[in-house]
């Protein structure tokens, strides 16, 4: 009797470590600006994701900027990032992560007939040319980001220089609109969808765009770490499945009014205010996620240029494309 009970006994703990293995992987992806960023509304169609809460957990994390992001990756605090192509040479280089790999797109700027991020000055304000920064101050949302590469690289090209021409202040995006009203900044980095604030509108003009500092840019994309990605390579095609399938949910246009409605959920804001959401008011968004590394490529090169880096980055020797392209093949 008793040794029945004991197989008994050690077949429920095998039972149970078994369920233990089985647990959903818990994967952290980080974004900054909501709506723009799929991961802020990634959740609000999970009823699309048929791999969610089965080989995976999703979990959506906020961060003031891309920088922020490296450190958390570093501390094991992410496991996707959303990172910029300033970031990601500088995680590599500077942070010594040399197993970085992207996986994804997430947006792309300046995509031709697509829209490209905005610098604001004042409507009504002295400033008319790039010129006329000299001596001004800059909001942008963190030191190293994107945004803050593109207005640096435009001022640069007219032979203005951070610290010596112009100072730089931090500030998050939702706070800009105020720092620019209230003139503690000369001129504010504004991102979708603040930028579309009608309240912005009133009282400010783009000077210029990232495009016109940049051109095409590969923004924004999914990166990972190897060993994270060698350890989950199956859970990481099932997440990025189910992320085609949500994807082509929000851009598909009979869906417009209901993103819409969770757009202005997510922000708390009228629904009204989101016509322009993946529209061509937007960004450029890859259908397949599949990101724009010879964009990438340049735009690394001028985070080098700008000093921010040291040495240069081959970022299709940090890319690793395989996991999306399997997950569209399952979608076919």
């Amino acid at each position: 009797m008793l040794g029945k009970m004991g197989t008994a006994f050690l077949a429920l703990l095998a039972l149970g470590g078994g369920m233990a293995a089985a647990e959903p992987l818990q994967v952290r992806v980080s974004w900054t600006a909501p709506v723009s960023d799929w991961a802020s509304i990634w959740l609000e169609k999970k009823d699309l994701a048929r791999n969610y809460g089965k080989s995976y957990a999703f979990e959506a994390v906020r961060y003031r900027g891309t920088p922020p992001m490296i450190t958390a990756l570093a501390n094991n605090e992410l496991e996707i990032a959303s990172l910029a192509y300033s970031t990601l040479p500088i995680a590599v280089e500077n942070a010594g992560m040399d197993d970085m790999r992207v996986i994804c797109d997430n947006f792309e700027d300046g995509y031709e007939g697509y829209y490209s991020n905005e610098y604001d000055v004042l409507a009504d304000g002295p400033i008319h040319k790039v010129e006329d920064l000299k001596g001004k101050v800059i909001a942008i949302n963190a030191a190293g980001s994107a945004v803050d590469i593109a207005i640096r690289a435009m001022l640069h090209q007219r032979g203005l220089e951070a610290n010596r021409d112009y100072t730089i202040i931090e500030a998050p995006f939702p706070a800009m609109r105020a720092m620019l009203a209230e003139k503690k900044a000369d001129i504010i980095a504004a991102v979708p969808p603040f930028s579309f604030d009608p309240e912005l509108k009133k009282i400010a003009r783009p000077l210029f765009t990232s495009k016109d500092a940049l051109g095409l840019s590969q923004f924004i994309m999914w990166t990972a770490r190897k060993p994270f990605i060698d350890a989950h390579r199956a859970v990481l095609v099932d997440l990025l499945e189910d992320s085609l399938r949500i994807i082509h949910w929000y851009m598909d246009p009979q869906n417009h009014d209901a993103v819409e409605q969770i757009a202005g959920r997510v922000t708390k804001q009228p629904p009204s205010q989101f016509g322009w959401v993946f529209t061509k008011a937007d960004y450029y968004r890859n259908p397949q996620m599949l990101p724009n590394l010879d964009a990438l490529q340049k735009n690394v090169e001028v985070t080098h240029e700008l000093g921010f880096v040291h040495a240069k980055l081959d970022v299709k020797s940090h890319a690793d494309l395989s996991m999306i392209e399997e997950a569209a093949k399952r979608l076919k």
